[in-house]
């Protein structure tokens, strides 16, 4: 019976993967791909082997950080076997000042000798972009028919990160790097490297319970610690048992890494600093009564006497979002015709944004109106989402009111909200670090330094402890996990809502008696 069931599991598997080709086709993110594409192993080993000298050199889990310099030098792209552009040379003289560049080496050796591996860059250090692509040099995913998956908890970063590694490594979005988002799917048969969200991972588990399209696994913002992000950290832990080829590598901001590394049974860490500079504090001297609308008075403030440098503003959900930009806009139109200010553009940050809305951010700020005039600057009024998850280049102000939108549950009412609740103290620094990531800035924290230092708590709790875990109950169930009571999470939840959720869908009729 059970092997039945898995050979039915496995074929619909294989009518999925299918039906994503067909996705594919359709898919106008992907109409560079050609019909005649080979499947994912071998199309990626002729891409990746058949390139002559550019990748020689190169032995896997034993590449050196020299051997990977030489063949990012070209002249040929090393995945591709294509003539690399100027673009490219450019972009790689940036990329290797970033701070991660310092320790490839250092990173490599961790790496080779260790299935499962810690990694710890603050903001601005390029883990994100750079740590993926210094295990391609080394995992040659396409020599083995596999890939290398990095997971972002949001599908704004997913995309935008997949779209900036596309660019350094000179080759095109859909085909060698690709992404995968809920209802989206830029991936093609050449795709070696994917960034996905973490949700998307999980789905993919559902069907291939030892995730054998991959070798390399990267789960990035692990500080995060969101639900899906917890549970393929408690899945990926007993993954590794099963596939001893498989490696984990678990990023974070934040240096409560010691946890992580606990978790994992003392796996090696790997810290690399920022690149911050100084971030002047200001505090408020009275709390203030409404956050909103002293957070547009001190952006038009900074707009009207700040040097040049473009503006963040944290706020907390879409409505607020929209609602602000829109003052933000009418008042400096006032300011431009009465006080002669620059011109300021205003641009929203928030998960349900269209993509190409979303990618305005990063657009350059607007030339002053008249040679020699006030500077122009752009404000991105977003959610908690550019706290960690982007780097925009040129925020020199950023204007924090200490609030963001959390998920909490009450299991005895069975009901589940989003409430404005202040922010943590790591969350605070995180919002703070970005003001100096181009040149020294300034921090606004709407709020008295004596309420960051007494009522701000160290660190956000995980959303596993704040959650309705219906929906993961049955997730751990697909996944295969059925002791979910010894199931191995970093932070397990009470008892009492882990009932409750079997109770829930037992009423429900998704689970029966025995809990199947």
């Amino acid at each position: 019976m059970a092997e039945d069931a898995r050979k039915s599991r496995f074929k619909r598997q294989k009518i999925s993967d299918d039906s994503d080709m067909d996705s594919a086709k359709n898919n106008p993110y992907l109409a560079h791909m050609h019909d005649g594409d080979e499947s994912n192993g071998a199309g990626a080993q002729a891409n990746g082997n058949g390139n002559g000298s550019s990748i020689a050199g190169l032995t896997r889990h034993a590449t050196t950080a020299k051997a990977a310099a030489k063949a990012e030098d070209g002249p040929l792209n090393p995945f591709n076997g294509n003539q690399l552009s100027d673009r490219y040379f450019s972009i790689l003289k940036t990329r290797r000042d970033l701070p991660v560049h310092a320790q490839r080496q250092e990173f490599l050796d961790l790496y080779q000798k260790s299935q499962i591996l810690v990694f710890v860059g603050e903001t601005g250090s390029g883990k994100t972009t750079q740590i993926p692509q210094f295990v391609l040099y080394d995992d040659l995913p396409q020599t083995q028919g596999k890939m290398v998956a990095c997971t972002q908890p949001r599908r704004v970063a997913a995309m935008s990160v997949a779209q900036r590694v596309a660019q350094e490594m000179d080759v095109t979005l859909g085909e060698e790097v690709g992404y995968s988002i809920r209802f989206e799917d830029a991936t093609g048969p050449k795709t070696i490297m994917k960034y996905m969200t973490d949700g998307m991972l999980l789905r993919e588990a559902m069907n291939d319970h030892d995730l054998k399209r991959y070798s390399t696994i990267i789960l990035d913002e692990a500080h995060e610690r969101t639900l899906a992000t917890d549970i393929l950290m408690g899945l990926l832990k007993e993954v590794v048992l099963r596939r001893p080829d498989l490696k984990i590598i678990i990023m974070s901001a934040t240096l409560d890494a010691q946890k992580f590394q606990k978790y994992f049974l003392n796996a090696p860490l790997l810290a690399v600093p920022g690149r911050t500079h100084p971030v002047e504090i200001f505090y408020t001297p009275e709390p203030e009564r409404d956050y909103v609308e002293a957070a547009l008075r001190t952006v038009l403030q900074i707009h009207a006497t700040e040097g040049e440098g473009d503006i963040l503003l944290f706020l907390t959900g879409e409505e607020e979002i929209e609602d602000a930009c829109r003052k933000i806009t009418m008042e400096s139109d006032e300011m431009i015709r009465e006080a002669d200010a620059g011109p300021l553009k205003v641009y929203p940050l928030y998960g349900t944004l269209p993509p190409a809305q979303q990618q305005k951010i990063f657009e350059p700020a607007p030339p002053p109106f008249k040679k020699g005039g006030r500077p122009g600057r752009k404000v991105i009024v977003g959610t908690n989402i550019a706290e960690t998850s982007l780097t925009i280049d040129g925020i020199v102000y950023v204007v924090d009111p200490g609030f963001s939108k959390q998920k909490v549950y009450n299991p005895r009412i069975r009901v589940e909200s989003l409430l404005v609740s202040p922010i943590s103290k790591a969350s605070a620094q995180q919002r703070a670090g970005r003001a100096g990531r181009t040149r020294p800035g300034k921090c606004f924290r709407l709020y008295t330094e004596a309420a960051f230092k007494k009522e701000l708590i160290d660190q956000s709790y995980p959303e596993i402890l704040r959650s309705n875990l219906a929906s993961t109950v049955l997730e751990l169930k697909k996944l295969g996990i059925d002791d979910l009571v010894h199931f191995d999470l970093m932070d397990p939840p009470a008892p009492e809502t882990l009932m409750r959720a079997l109770e829930e869908l037992n009423y429900l009729a998704c689970l029966d008696d025995e809990a199947n």
